[in-house]
C-alpha cells in the first residue's frame, strides 16, 4: 500500500507541475520581450524563451510554498536568471567594440582627470583623433553591449571588467560589494543631469529607449547613445576598482 500511495503522489505532483508550466507559459513570452526591449536585435527572442521555459520547469520542480513567496514570483525570478544566464553564455558585440569602448573610457578618464569636469562629446571624439559622428557610432556599438541593468549583468560587469570582481573566498567580498556600490551612487549623482535622467528612467523607472526618447525628445538612436556614455563615464570614473592589488 506504501509503494502505491508514492506512486499517487508521484503522479499527482507530476500532473501539478505540468498544470504549473502550461498556466504560466504565457509568463515566459512577457518576460522575454521585456528584456529584449533592452538588447540588440543580434539576440534572438526564441533563445530567450527556451532557456525561461527551462526556468519554468525548475520553478514547477522546486518551488515550495511554505516559503512565502507566490509561485508566480518565485517562476518569475528563476525564469528570468535562466535567460540571463543564457544571454551571458554569448557576447554578442565584437572584441573591436569592447577595444573602442575601453578607449573611449580612457580618453573620459583623462579629460575629466586633467579639466576637472564633465568631458563633452566633442572633447572626446578630439582626444581619439575621430569626427563627432564617428564617435557617436561608436557609442551606438557599444550600447549593444552594455543595455542590462548593473544586477542583470551580476557584480557590475557594465561598470567593471569581470577581472577585478573580488574572488569568492575572500573574507572582506562583502565590504568591498558595499563599498563599491556606495562608490557606484555617488558617481552617479554627478553624472551630467541627461545621463542620470536616462539611467533613472532606465533603471528605476522600467522605460525602453524609445518611451525616454519621446520623454526628453530626441531619438531612440541617441538615447542609446546617451545611456551608453553614461556607463562609460561611470567605468572611467571608477577605473580604480578594476585595478589589481
Amino acid at each position: 500500500m506504501k509503494k502505491v500511495a508514492m506512486y499517487k503522489s508521484n503522479q499527482d505532483e507530476t500532473r501539478v507541475r505540468s498544470e504549473l508550466v502550461i498556466e504560466y507559459a504565457p509568463l515566459v513570452k512577457r518576460i522575454a520581450y521585456h528584456i529584449m526591449s533592452r538588447l540588440p536585435p543580434s539576440v534572438q527572442v526564441d533563445d530567450l524563451i527556451q532557456a525561461g521555459m527551462i526556468g519554468l520547469l525548475e520553478a514547477a520542480k522546486n518551488y515550495d510554498a511554505g516559503q512565502g513567496a507566490s509561485f508566480e514570483t518565485y517562476a518569475g525570478i528563476r525564469i528570468r536568471g535562466s535567460m540571463l544566464d543564457e544571454i551571458r553564455k554569448g557576447d554578442w558585440a565584437p572584441r573591436s567594440v569592447h577595444r573602442k569602448a575601453r578607449q573611449v573610457a580612457e580618453a573620459v578618464r583623462e579629460i575629466e582627470h586633467k579639466t576637472g569636469r564633465d568631458a563633452r562629446d566633442h572633447e572626446v571624439a578630439q582626444h581619439l583623433q575621430m569626427s563627432l559622428e564617428d564617435y557617436h557610432k561608436t557609442l551606438q556599438d557599444a550600447s549593444g553591449c552594455r543595455l542590462l541593468s548593473f544586477e542583470d549583468m551580476g557584480d557590475y560587469e557594465d561598470i567593471i571588467p569581470a577581472k577585478s570582481t573580488v574572488d569568492i573566498y575572500n573574507p572582506f567580498d562583502g565590504v568591498q560589494r558595499d563599498d563599491f556600490k556606495r562608490a557606484l551612487a555617488e558617481e552617479i549623482s554627478k553624472l551630467p543631469e541627461r545621463e542620470k535622467l536616462v539611467l533613472t528612467l532606465y533603471y528605476d523607472e522600467d522605460l525602453n529607449l524609445r518611451e525616454i526618447g519621446s520623454i526628453i525628445g530626441v531619438s531612440e538612436s541617441r538615447v542609446s547613445q546617451i545611456h551608453s556614455q553614461a556607463l562609460i563615464r561611470l567605468q572611467a570614473r571608477l577605473s580604480d576598482w578594476a585595478t589589481d592589488d
